[in-house]
């Protein structure tokens, strides 16, 4: 897909054992339809030859102010000019404390002193030295600039140290490209979203829940927010972490949900019900942990429903958002799903077959069928982050046609 199509990155690689990174970073841009040129610091070739990213980017490399070749033209002036984005990976201490002092003593801080494109850093580097107050605040520095900092993830290093401090993966690099370019179909729109499970509690250790993931849920938050919207996601206990600008609420059981979402859903213009809610919980909780008992082989538990919390979204009466629920569905899904749409007054309902193996709960990709009152649009198998974006693209289209209506 090329969600890149037509921009110009300019990569700038300093000098961190995370610079043979870039290669593989500079072909997922160009396989997304960006045009890569690539600027080296010194160091930087101590750990990836020019050669490579000349090979890769299908470009000569620039790595000296004073090469008089380029320079006759003014190249480093050129070169500034020309990027849409200027991607400073990996962004070492070093670099980063010559940028927030505003230094130009090499190609790379030069460019970076003369573009009026924006810029992102991706740091890399020891944890301690990420960790140092000194590069704490080159960073809180950069970004008062309006520099985009992303990153660092955190993990094993080469150094054999363990903490905040690796660059990205190129991969994520490369998302990160997407989402700033993405067009901000939804700005100035407020999206409240549930995702995850619940969990009804049946003693103080053990409770009843499902199989799902959450990652559904978070993919259309991160989706959301990349479209520009104000999200807030009701979660319940999920292993994920939060999207970027996304503002978290985390819950455990459905009557939780439910008084979480009808507090903000008449402050938002859609809400999203994406959570695997239980349809019922214990009706009473045991105040400590119920024994096994030797005179008994089985143990009745009486259950109560849950409120029903896209159907009172629904049902509001003011400041009604746009409601779209889910139907994980496991035979007659089309049956069920229209049957939802309709019972619960909804106006887009996504539908899958959760029986179909590689889909569904716990993977990273899905199918769904988007319904609507008089039309419906078929999402195949594809990730759960790009069915997510699918999904937004038609909420997009409702509200803009609702309101011109």
């Amino acid at each position: 897909m090329q969600t890149l199509a037509g921009k110009k990155i300019l990569l700038g690689i300093s000098g961190g054992i995370a610079a043979y990174k870039c290669a593989e970073l500079t072909r997922r841009l160009i396989e997304r339809g960006a045009e890569v040129r690539v600027v080296m610091t010194n160091a930087a070739k101590e750990f990836i030859t020019p050669l490579t990213m000349q090979a890769v980017s299908g470009h000569p490399v620039s790595d000296s102010i004073f090469d008089p070749a380029a320079e006759a033209s003014m190249g480093h002036i050129e070169l500034a000019k020309w990027a849409d984005l200027v991607l400073l990976a990996p962004a070492t201490a070093d670099l980063i404390a010559r940028m927030a002092a505003g230094m130009g003593n090499d190609l790379l801080t030069t460019l970076v002193l003369a573009t009026d494109s924006p810029i992102a850093a991706s740091p890399a580097m020891n944890q301690q030295m990420y960790s140092n107050v000194a590069t704490q605040e080159n960073i809180a520095t950069l970004a008062r600039r309006n520099m985009q900092i992303w990153g660092p993830a955190a993990g094993e290093q080469a150094c054999g140290d363990v903490g905040p401090g690796r660059m990205l993966e190129p991969m994520q690099l490369v998302e990160k490209c997407e989402a700033y370019f993405q067009p901000k179909l939804l700005a100035g729109k407020s999206i409240l979203i549930t995702a995850g499970p619940t969990r009804e509690a049946i003693d103080p250790v053990r409770y009843i829940s499902n199989h799902s993931s959450g990652k559904m849920g978070y993919a259309l938050a991160e989706a959301a927010a990349q479209y520009g919207a104000n999200v807030t996601i009701i979660s319940g206990p999920v292993s994920l972490g939060t999207p970027n600008s996304v503002n978290r609420i985390n819950i455990d059981s459905a009557q939780e949900m439910h008084e979480q979402v009808m507090s903000l859903a008449e402050k938002h213009d859609v809400f999203i019900g994406c959570a695997a809610v239980a349809d019922y919980r214990p009706a009473n909780i045991a105040e400590n942990k119920i024994k096994k008992t030797d005179d008994k082989n089985d143990m009745s538990i009486e259950m109560v429903k849950n409120p029903d919390i896209i159907g009172s979204v629904a049902a509001l009466k003011s400041n009604r958002p746009f409601t779209v629920g889910f139907a994980a569905e496991t035979q007659d899904v089309e049956k069920y799903a229209k049957s939802k749409l309709t019972k619960k007054n909804l106006d887009m309902i996504c539908a899958n077959d959760v029986s179909i193996e590689g889909q569904g709960f716990n993977s990273n990709d899905n199918a769904l069928t988007l319904y609507w009152h008089g039309g419906e649009q078929r999402l195949p198998l594809h990730s759960k982050k790009e069915l997510a974006k699918s999904i937004m693209q038609n909420i997009h289209e409702k509200l803009t046609s609702s309101k011109s209506e």
